[in-house]
């Protein structure tokens, strides 16, 4: 039985209790326990069972389990004691699942980074966190190791494991990678040497994996600090959100019975396993719920659609993104998704149109859900059995949530937007060192303390929540306020519109007028002009919405797990020259 505080569940009387997903509990009780502790007993109870298939290399629970122990009783080696943290930096991959369970098991704190930042970038979590040890894949290692080199008055970090890709990929891997993307060949199957670096001491992966697995005992309860995951660093200075093993715990439990996943279904796992999604509800949901884990070391519409056919893949968390672009392959009546029972997701609006497609072609009702790092993933997901399109959906199992006035702090009544707030045992515990951002993270509402996502947001007489946008991501057209998410909801129906960002471009005349940044469906590239998307948004939404002006783009800047960095396209837009009269009256 858990020593934490069970969330009194919601009571009938509130309305999306109505709509509450048959035999799902409304809470949890979590164990008070390391998530080490679920890991293992998969690999005590199946041990000769494959846990994972990693581009065709399949590896039993025994495996990664011995794998695992050897590693923590190397890093017991290195010095690495509980609380400590330790980097993790590489794109998907069995190490990164060997490795995040090996830190587990010794009480050190996981440091998950951004596979895609570069030098100048690792420097910030790098003496944020005072990590001394770090992993990492060999082609992006040197990054690190020049962060650690250009610390200004030294770097904390002493001791960088390398690992190979060749250590991750099956024996005949030249020989399967033909039917690999050619970037993942010329990626996966370079030889590299160990980089080179004058302030950290560089480990071979395979060396440190040659001693017998006989980690010291270590005690590890579930409040104590697991994860310290970054965020995005879009709105500031990335910031270390501060999970405990019982803040991830629930999230992996709850995953169970609200996505129906049962011992012997598969989980294909491309969305990044850094990020929170990729880590809760892909990697950690499987492994607690005793599923299979399809390993894809970063997308690919295609490999994806063969992994989920040949493996008979039933569960499929993912962003939007990820789907929109899988429709948009020329293949796709070639494509079986027919063993899914769960495709979902969040980080975006899924567009209409496109989970009209999905409905239309394989059947599937796109589950949107809702979370932040700071929450562990969701705090609401739609119901498996009444999804709603363009939804967050209701609050989660254990969660609270309302929208309030983000500046008198009351309560909003059904259709007003407000900022959304939440309260669950899901909630980080703190910013990593910054005692004044996590005051300013949290408010008390008298029922409990609730935190403030800064998200935009509304929730309908039936208790289902929808998403209006960034709490500063608004533009204001001659008084009017424009949501760019449902303007880019709209634009999605356009059937020459692949993805866009809508963004607010500077007008004499309006103060601020609507602009689309669009990325076009192939098929459409040569015939479709500005102005055809223009006239057509004119008379698919209101005038003071739809778009003044649209420029076409090749592709729109992502973070490394799959949002658009609208931020970034705003700024650039914000460095041109202001247009004469951008917004002048249709």
């Amino acid at each position: 039985m858990s020593n934490l505080p069970l969330i009194t569940p919601p009571p009938a009387a509130e309305p999306h209790a109505r709509f509450w997903p048959p035999g799902v509990p409304r809470h949890i009780d979590v164990p008070d326990e390391s998530l080490w502790q679920a890991f293992e007993a998969r690999a005590l109870a199946t041990p000769q069972a494959v846990a994972l298939d990693f581009l065709g290399r399949h590896s039993t629970w025994a495996e990664l389990h011995d794998t695992a122990l050897r590693l923590g009783a190397a890093l017991q080696r290195l010095g690495v004691r509980p609380g400590d943290r330790v980097l993790l930096f590489t794109q998907n991959s069995p190490v990164f699942i060997v490795a995040f369970h090996a830190l587990l098991r010794v009480g050190a704190v996981v440091v998950p980074l951004n596979p895609m930042n570069k030098a100048d970038e690792l420097g910030h979590p790098i003496a944020d966190a005072q990590a001394a040890v770090a992993i990492a894949s060999a082609d992006i290692a040197p990054e690190l190791a020049h962060a650690a080199d250009a610390a200004a008055g030294g770097s904390a970090l002493r001791h960088l494991v390398v690992f190979d890709w060749a250590d991750a990929l099956p024996d005949d891997a030249p020989e399967v990678a033909a039917r690999w993307p050619a970037a993942w060949r010329d990626w996966l199957l370079m030889p590299r040497a160990l980089p080179e670096a004058r302030a950290v001491a560089v480990h071979r992966w395979r060396d440190l994996l040659d001693a017998e697995p006989a980690p010291g005992v270590v005690t590890v309860r579930g409040a104590d600090l697991a994860l310290l995951s970054y965020t995005s660093g879009t709105t500031g200075a990335a910031k270390g959100c501060m999970h405990s093993h019982a803040t991830l715990l629930h999230n992996v439990m709850a995953a169970g019975p609200w996505l129906d996943m049962r011992a012997g279904d598969a989980v294909l796992v491309v969305v990044p396993m850094f990020h929170i999604t990729g880590l809760v509800m892909g990697l950690l949901a499987a492994i607690r719920h005793g599923c299979r884990i399809v390993l894809l070391p970063r997308w690919d519409r295609g490999q994806a659609a063969l992994a989920i056919a040949a493996h008979r893949v039933t569960h499929w968390p993912n962003i939007p993104t990820m789907v929109i672009d899988l429709l948009a392959a020329p293949e796709l009546a070639s494509f079986d998704l027919a063993s899914l029972r769960y495709i979902g997701g969040g980080g975006a609006p899924m567009p209409d149109a496109v989970a009209a497609q999905l409905k239309q072609r394989f059947g599937l009702d796109y589950v949107e859900g809702y979370g932040l790092t700071e929450t562990a993933a969701p705090t609401h997901t739609n119901p498996r059995h009444a999804p709603r399109r363009h939804c967050l959906g209701i609050p989660y199992i254990g969660t609270r949530a309302r929208v309030i006035d983000p500046d008198t702090l009351q309560d909003l009544p059904a259709g007003e937007v407000g900022e959304i707030v939440v309260c669950g045992p899901q909630v980080f515990q703190g910013y990593w060192n910054q005692p004044e951002a996590t005051t300013q993270a949290f408010v008390e509402l008298g029922d409990g303390r609730y935190f403030r996502t800064g998200d935009l947001g509304r929730v309908d007489a039936d208790g289902y929540f929808y998403l209006a946008d960034r709490l500063k991501r608004m533009i204001n057209a001659s008084g009017f306020k424009v949501w760019p998410a449902e303007v880019e909801a709209h634009l999605h129906q356009h059937p020459a519109v692949q993805e866009a960002c809508v963004i607010a471009v500077r007008d004499p005349y309006r103060g601020e007028s609507v602009k689309a940044v669009i990325v076009p469906h192939a098929s459409h590239r040569s015939t479709v002009t500005e102005q055809d998307v223009i006239v057509w948004a004119r008379e698919h939404m209101a005038a003071y919405k739809y778009p003044r002006c649209v420029e076409f783009v090749e592709a729109l800047p992502r973070s490394a797990s799959g949002k658009v960095l609208w931020r970034l396209v705003q700024a650039e837009q914000d460095a041109r020259p202001a247009p004469a009269r951008a917004g002048a009256p249709p």
